[in-house]
């Protein structure tokens, strides 16, 4: 058995590794063409930069300006420091420099393009022999806009979800056999579960233990191993586990209590409470599902319905589980931001790639004993909707060549692809030809493809720097200072801009009254929208740029009695 399914996943690698190449090109177009954004990346990135300067052992116990970093484990950051360590080398940049935004985003965005491949090969173990299901998944994953524009950022979000799939992947391929046979595979794939599990508990650790007992449970669910496979399995997950458990020893032993701070105010705080201010529930991902799952979206509710259907088998029995294990560590989180809702899209993708394939599959298939209906039914009106829709974007298109709608003139180039791919797409798919509905299938993902590069070749694609104001010529204004008093820049009455502290190379903290600035005796510079006003102080305007005017304030000599 273990030969037969590395013999189909051997059949399958060309295909995968032309996804593969696919996503590589998503992850690494036009990465250093906008700047980093708030709050994670200007975060992440300060954390790297500090430990890319930082001698060995240092390097393992993270600072942020110099300050304990307590918030997330240093995988991430000490991968992108790596990159920043040899770009430094390879440029001969000075210790001080700051690399580029594409270095800064380059380790990330490699490690997250594995993960459409991964998830094919996922369900490849869930659907053995399904090579449609399996390269439909992998279709998915790399067109599916949360997954490729999170990817691309200085965050820690697109390698959990590679790490994720690893440890699926690593449990599904444990098979029963013989002591000279699944024994010591299972050791071996029990090390490779339990080192996805290390790299979680060195991205998000609070994450790691429900969704390593998760799989675990699922697998067991399956009642088809033993006793001594199960043995060398739960073995070889505690040597993997060695990593992850020791960083936490080695970082509670440096920093005592304070090393709780990232499991509990920064990690299963967040489930009974709102952190900053971000409040929560299941309404923000359940339309951040709305919003980033098209065109794909209508094939999950069928997606959902088939594994409902198929709940005794191993796809269905392991879909519908890691939806309701995803739902359930992500809904109900008072605290909500929206990369939260990327661990919904893995399941997703293993639900929804079944129905994608069933609907290129020939019509004499249909009632085999295949994991597809016995017929297409409803699942039919799905390439009508893609028409529909495609329709609807070339209108707009033509409208807005016409100057009859105001369509930017940015967006024109996505409106025509996304809409020739739907249109031609979903009409290849309603042919009784299989060649036909093959290429329509291609051709549809072609064109979310296409979209998804024209998109992430401009500026548009990070459309939250939109949302305040630009912090670069703030922080060439903040720069400048150094050559003048020395003093200390603050922003007044604003939100403190991580990706500001990053750009300026100095911290500027957030004060509103004259009580915060009780510290600054000998004068402060504030960055305001408006005259600031603090009572004991006097302003003066030096200059200013994007919207903000720097003030050189001091306070008020008291006058004679």
């Amino acid at each position: 058995m273990a030969a037969a399914s590395a013999s189909r996943s051997l059949r399958l690698a060309p295909a995968l590794a032309l996804v593969w190449l696919l996503a590589l090109m998503l992850a690494l177009v036009g990465l250093g063409q906008v700047p980093l954004r708030d709050w994670d990346e200007g975060i992440v990135a300060r954390v790297a930069l500090e430990i890319s300067r930082a001698p060995w052992p240092e390097k393992l116990l993270p600072t942020y300006w110099a300050d304990p970093y307590l918030n997330k484990p240093p995988a991430i950051h000490l991968l992108i420091a790596a990159m920043i360590a040899l770009w430094r080398s390879g440029s001969g940049a000075a210790l001080g420099a700051l690399p580029p935004e594409w270095v800064v985003r380059l380790g990330p965005a490699l490690v997250s393009s594995l993960l459409p491949p991964l998830l094919g090969l996922v369900q490849l173990r869930l659907r053995p022999g399904d090579r449609a299901s399996a390269l439909a998944t992998a279709a998915l994953a790399l067109t599916l806009m949360p997954l490729v524009r999170n990817g691309r950022l200085a965050m820690l979000d697109g390698a959990q979800l590679v790490a994720l799939a690893s440890l699926w992947w690593a449990l599904l391929s444990v098979e029963p056999g013989g002591r000279r046979g699944g024994e010591l595979a299972a050791l071996g794939l029990g090390i490779g579960a339990g080192l996805a599990t290390s790299l979680l508990l060195l991205l998000k650790a609070p994450a790691a233990l429900p969704l390593l007992l998760a799989a675990l449970a699922l697998r067991l669910l399956e009642r088809d191993l033993g006793w001594p496979v199960w043995r060398r399995l739960l073995l070889g997950l505690a040597l993997g586990l060695l990593p992850g458990l020791g960083w936490h020893l080695l970082h509670g032993l440096a920093r005592g209590s304070d090393a709780l701070a990232m499991w509990t105010s920064q990690g299963f705080a967040r489930v009974g409470s709102s952190v900053e201010g971000h409040g929560g529930g299941p309404l923000p991902p359940l339309l951040e599902v709305l919003k980033g799952g098209w065109p794909w979206l209508p094939l999950w509710p069928f997606g959902l319905g088939m594994a409902w259907g198929q709940r005794q088998r191993r796809w269905g029995l392991w879909g519908l589980g890691l939806t309701l294990v995803s739902s359930g560590l992500v809904l109900p989180l008072r605290t909500q931001l929206p990369w939260y809702s990327l661990l919904l899209w893995p399941p997703f993708c293993l639900l929804s790639g079944p129905v994608l394939a069933s609907l290129v599959r020939s019509p004499s298939r249909w009632g085999s004993a295949a994991l597809i209906p016995p017929k297409p039914g409803p699942m039919a009106l799905i390439p009508r909707f893609w028409m529909g829709l495609g329709c609807l974007l070339l209108i707009s298109f033509g409208l807005a060549a016409a100057g009859l709608v105001p369509l930017p003139g940015a967006t024109w180039p996505l409106t025509l692809s996304l809409g020739v791919g739907l249109l031609l797409g979903g009409w290849l798919l309603l042919s009784r030809r299989p060649a036909w509905r093959l290429g329509g299938a291609g051709v549809l993902v072609a064109g979310v493809w296409l979209t998804l590069l024209l998109l992430l070749a401009g500026p548009l694609w990070l459309w939250e720097l939109n949302e305040t104001w630009p912090v670069q010529p703030v922080a060439d204004l903040v720069r400048h200072q150094e050559n003048g008093p020395g003093q200390a820049v603050r922003l007044w009455q604003e939100a403190e801009r991580p990706s500001l502290n990053w750009y300026a190379g100095r911290r500027v903290l957030q004060v509103g009254n004259t009580a915060d600035l009780a510290a600054e005796s000998d004068g402060v510079l504030l960055l305001a929208r408006q005259q600031p006003e603090p009572e004991g102080w006097r302003c003066r305007r030096s200059a200013g740029v994007a919207g903000l005017d720097l003030y050189h304030c001091s306070p008020k000599v008291p006058g004679p009695p």
